[in-house]
């Protein structure tokens, strides 16, 4: 990856086909009630709500402070780097996650911390509502988002 401030789309891809293969369904890149960005939300088939932060750099590890903050939106946070990633500094509450371009392997599981309800019923919504909009747009990229179409 040539600048570190891209997304990792390597790493992503990996973590969402290992993630894929425990069961669950995955959206990149989605955007928070909170207004922060969450790099993987992943729904289970039991309705767990997982999210990965992906880190592809101890600079860009060092430099997020805000990773705390996903903690309301989903049962269990992971941390996906590289496995030239120093995994010390991934916190121990946190799951742990060594990607590559094809695939990733669970090293910890993160802390379960079950959502409450009506937190939960909004994320599962946001969730479905931004799979929809992605999806139609795949299919219909010319669509008119306001039009209601």
């Amino acid at each position: 990856m040539s600048d570190p401030r891209e997304f990792p789309r390597e790493l992503c891809r990996g973590v969402c086909r290992a993630l894929a293969h425990r069961g669950f369904a995955t959206l990149p890149e989605v955007s928070l009630a909170n207004g922060r960005r969450a790099d993987v939300l992943a729904l289970g088939r039991d309705g767990e709500l997982v999210i990965v932060e992906i880190k592809s750099s101890v600079a860009d590890f060092k430099s997020d402070r805000k990773w705390p903050e996903y903690r309301d939106y989903c049962d269990r946070l992971y941390f996906a780097v590289s496995d030239a990633f120093p995994q010390e500094l991934i916190p121990q509450e946190c799951g742990l996650i060594v990607a590559d371009g094809y695939g990733a392997a669970f090293l910890r599981e993160g802390r379960s911390e079950p959502l409450a309800a009506a937190r939960r019923r909004a994320v599962l919504l946001r969730f479905a509502a931004l799979a929809a909009g992605r999806l139609r747009r795949l299919l219909d990229p010319d669509i008119d988002e306001g039009s209601g179409q």
